[in-house]
């Protein structure tokens, strides 16, 4: 039986100040300046902050105020999370309490695992986040396992294992507490698992529901599967979204397995979808499936971001938007899951576009034809996907989201199906061939766009793709990072570059802004790793070396003046 045990180191003491967080503090996060205690910066996930004490006047004084490694070489992808003065960061086996103002450790919790458990995971040693409620810290384990964490020292309260990694199941997710409920997905369909999301009592970590986003016999969707095919994939891995007013949970689903078509004619459901969920039971209210069939790996699972919009008409809208990986910026209504808008955001020829009566894509010919018979075809984009899961932003005051774009495509073709068909959970469920084309000079983009109709305001190109998040500020400031290192400020109405700081590693997690005794911080994780490290040659990241630093940065103060007759 496979086993995890934690060590608790525990450090200096604690600032003297209330550990608990309600249900309140959660739903007033984004309002909340001096706290973040949610992945996405606030239920909504808009990563939209009201400081603005840092902006473009001023950011070129920005400088760091401390560094904190994590001593390890994997990637670091999460988000940071700050309650009361104190940072909360993980990677794949630590869990470590930051003084905010000094970077100085307060404690740190650390996994062993079982040497096989990185057996089972396909795109990088990671982490991405934790989640925190009424004085614990929670996170998942690459051993899927869901652990809750005393905030105040960082012992273990409660750990329940979800699944068993032996079957090619792992969790990177950063959870999500809705309701009072910890929810967590999983990650495994490129080694056949049957993907869910769960539910677990926040006190005691009991599993209180679990919704498979694979549909079984007698279930709804069950025949959109062929009856003797291999029904796998619908993984959960990127942290959904929260309105407490509809008491509704948005979460993306991922992509069927295996990649190659041949074997599981049909639209497979529930897989690149987005699932309306009650917090309480996990009972789908409503779901809308973005790319049936999916021989591309174009997934589902990027955030759902919660805003309100007027539609073409001048009609208020609730609303929930996704960049897909399929190369669409979806707006959806959250109240029903109507489709709104969907817009094409980087090169698209898998599709000609999404029919906005039916919802459905209109595939392109060489799509129908590799669904149908299997083949070859150049296709965009790649498996990497329009944007991959770095989360973007959206800036309500401007009605703009900023995404990190990919822009490559690939050399698809598909195996003959004797070489999938004796495939068993945790194998690898590919079954192609997929090179990736692109344009040295510009592998990606970061873009400034009306989610409602498409129209691209400006565009940053890149020669290596940014696998970070964005993060825009009332400031008037888009932050994000490079792979290549750079964290980067830029005009949100503009995109002109207004500083940059250039750190040892890769910038693959979410940059965050936070107050302290008046004062405004960045905080961003440096440390190469994740799909595009792993997989992809680029020479621009032969020279970045491996290792995470925590980074936070604040403006420069001018040292007073002395006057002249001072000794």
């Amino acid at each position: 039986m496979l086993r995890a045990s934690l060590l608790a180191l525990i450090g200096v003491a604690l600032p003297l100040t209330a550990f608990g967080q309600t249900a309140d503090d959660l739903k007033n996060d984004a309002k909340t300046p001096g706290d973040v205690l949610t992945y996405g910066m606030g239920y909504s996930g808009q990563r939209y902050s009201e400081l603005s004490s840092i902006n473009r006047d001023n950011v070129k004084r920005l400088v760091p105020a401390w560094a904190y490694s994590m001593a390890d070489n994997r990637g670091l992808e999460a988000q940071p999370l700050v309650k009361d003065g104190v940072i909360y960061i993980t990677d794949h086996e630590k869990t470590v309490a930051i003084d905010a103002l000094s970077g100085k450790e307060i404690w740190k919790n650390v996994i062993e695992y079982p040497p096989e458990t990185t057996r089972i995971v396909c795109c990088g040693i990671v982490n991405r986040g934790a989640a925190m409620y009424d004085g614990k810290l929670y996170r998942t384990t690459l051993d899927a396992n869901v652990i809750a964490l005393d905030l105040k020292t960082g012992k273990e309260v409660w750990r329940t294992k979800s699944s068993d990694p032996s079957e090619g199941y792992s969790m990177t997710v950063a959870p999500l507490v809705a309701d009072g409920v910890v929810i967590a997905g999983v990650s495994g369909a490129e080694f056949g698992v049957r993907g869910y999301l769960e539910g677990f009592d926040a006190q005691t970590g009991k599993s209180l529901w679990r919704t498979y986003t694979i549909p079984a016999q007698g279930e709804p969707g069950y025949d959109s599967w062929p009856a003797n095919s291999t029904r796998a994939g619908g993984s959960t891995w990127v942290t959904g979204t929260y309105d407490p007013e509809l008491n509704l949970v948005y979460w993306g689903v991922g992509n069927p397995a295996p990649w190659n078509p041949i074997l599981r004619k049909g639209d497979n459901l529930n897989t690149n979808s987005v699932l309306a969920l009650r917090p309480k039971t996990g009972e789908v209210v409503w779901k809308y499936q973005m790319s049936p069939n999916d021989p591309f790996d174009y997934d589902g699972v990027n955030e759902w971001i919660i805003a309100d919009l007027k539609d073409a008409s001048g009609n208020p809208r609730k609303v929930v938007m996704q960049g897909n990986r399929n190369g669409f910026l979806y707006v959806i209504d959250r109240t029903n899951g109507k489709l709104i808008a969907a817009n094409k955001f980087v090169d698209v020829n898998w599709a000609d576009k999404v029919d906005l009566t039916t919802g459905r894509p209109v595939w392109s010919a060489q799509t129908k034809d590799i669904i149908e018979h299997g083949g070859k075809a150049r296709i965009f984009p790649s498996v990497t996907g329009g944007k991959n899961w770095a989360p973007m932003a959206f800036d309500p005051t401007r009605g703009l989201v900023y995404v990190n774009a990919i822009e490559m495509g690939m050399d698809y073709e598909t195996l003959p199906a004797d070489k999938i068909a004796n495939l068993k959970p945790g194998d690898p469920f590919f079954g192609v061939k997929f090179p990736l084309v692109f344009d040295p000079e510009k592998r990606g983009s970061l873009k400034a766009i009306n989610p409602l109709t498409g129209e691209v305001k400006w565009q940053v190109p890149f020669k290596t793709p940014n696998f970070a998040g964005t993060l825009v500020t009332a400031g008037g400031l888009v932050i994000t990072g490079q792979m290549t290192g750079e964290v980067m400020a830029f005009d949100a109405d503009t995109g002109k570059l207004m500083w940059e700081f250039q750190t040892p590693s890769s910038i693959n997690g979410s940059p965050i802004t936070w107050e302290k005794d008046g004062k405004q911080y960045i905080t961003v994780n440096s440390g190469i790793g994740g799909v595009y490290a792993m997989h992809v040659e680029d020479p621009r990241l032969t020279h970045v070396p491996a290792g995470g630093t925590v980074w936070t940065f604040k403006l420069f103060e001018e040292f007073p003046q002395r006057s002249a007759s001072s000794n």
